[in-house]
C-alpha cells in the first residue's frame, strides 16, 4: 500500500512540476523593469523567452516577438534550450508513469516491467526538473550580472536607471516547478524499489567443483579368502609338503608315510 501511494503521489508531485515548467517557460515576466528609483511611470517594460512587452499606464499592452535567433545571447538560448528540453523529457516522463502505475492494469505486465518503466519515469522527472533550475539560474545570473552594470553606468552618468531589469515572476515559477518535478522524481525511483519482485531480489548463484572430474574405470577383482596357504619345505625325515587335492581341500599326509 505504501508503494502505491508513494508512486501515486510522486506522480501528481512530477506533473504539477511539469506543468509549471510549461507555464514558467511561456510566461513573459521573466525580467522586469527595475522602478526602484522610479516607482511613477508611464511605460512599464517585461520580457520573457519569446518577446518583450511594454505596458502604458491606461492598461494597454503591447508585446514583439523575437525575429531573430543569431541576434540573440549565447546563454539566451541555452536557457530557452534548458527549458524545452525539460519539458520534452517531463512530458515523456508523464506518458511512461502512467503506463506504470501500480493502480492500472494493463495486460498481463509484471510487476518487475512496471518497476522499470518507474525507474525510467523518475530519472526523465529529475533530469526534467534539473534542466528547468539550471535555466532559471542561468538567466537569474544574466539579469544580476546586468544590473549590476547598469547600476555602474548609472553612477558614472552614461545611462538611466530606467534601463535596470529585476527578477520577474516567471523565474520563482521555474525555481519551484523544477523543484517539483525533482522531489516527483525521487519519490518515483523510491517506489522502484518497492515494485521489484521478492524473488527477482536475490539470484541464485550456482557453484561448480573446482577440481579436475577424476574417472574411475571399474575392472574384475581378484577376491581372496585371507588364509590362503603358504608353501612350506621343511627337512625331516618322513616329513612332505601337503598337497592340495582337486577339490581344494588341504590332504594331510597318514601315518604310513613316515614308514
Amino acid at each position: 500500500m505504501s508503494v502505491t501511494i508513494c508512486q501515486s503521489m510522486g506522480f501528481v508531485v512530477s506533473a504539477l512540476g511539469i506543468g509549471g515548467i510549461i507555464a514558467s517557460t511561456c510566461m513573459d515576466q521573466w525580467s522586469t523593469q527595475d522602478l526602484y528609483n522610479n516607482p511613477v511611470t508611464a511605460v512599464f517594460n517585461y520580457q520573457g523567452l519569446w518577446r518583450t512587452c511594454v505596458r502604458d499606464s491606461s492598461g494597454f499592452t503591447e508585446c514583439r516577438g523575437y525575429f531573430t535567433i543569431l541576434g540573440l545571447p549565447a546563454m539566451f538560448q541555452a536557457v530557452r534550450a534548458l527549458m524545452i528540453v525539460g519539458i520534452v523529457l517531463g512530458i515523456l516522463g508523464l506518458l511512461v508513469c502512467i503506463f506504470a502505475l501500480k493502480c492500472i492494469r494493463i495486460g498481463n505486465m509484471e510487476d518487475s516491467a512496471k518497476a522499470n518503466m518507474t525507474l525510467t519515469s523518475g530519472i526523465m522527472f529529475i533530469v526534467a526538473g534539473l534542466c528547468a533550475i539550471t535555466g532559471v539560474s542561468v538567466f537569474a545570473n544574466m539579469l544580476v550580472t546586468n544590473f549590476w552594470m547598469s547600476t555602474a553606468n548609472m553612477y558614472q552618468g552614461l545611462q538611466n536607471v530606467q534601463n535596470r531589469y529585476t527578477f520577474g515572476s516567471a523565474l520563482f515559477v521555474g525555481w519551484v516547478a523544477g523543484g517539483l518535478a525533482l522531489v516527483g522524481g525521487i519519490m518515483m525511483c523510491l517506489a522502484c524499489r518497492g515494485l521489484i519482485p521478492e524473488e527477482s531480489r536475490y539470484k541464485a548463484v550456482s557453484y561448480n567443483a573446482s577440481g579436475r572430474n577424476i574417472s574411475y574405470k571399474t575392472g574384475p577383482y581378484k577376491v581372496g579368502s585371507g588364509y590362503e596357504p603358504e608353501t612350506k619345505t621343511r627337512k625331516g625325515a618322513g616329513y612332505e609338503e601337503a598337497a592340495r587335492s582337486e577339490d581344494g581341500r588341504r590332504s594331510y599326509p597318514s601315518k604310513y608315510d613316515y614308514v
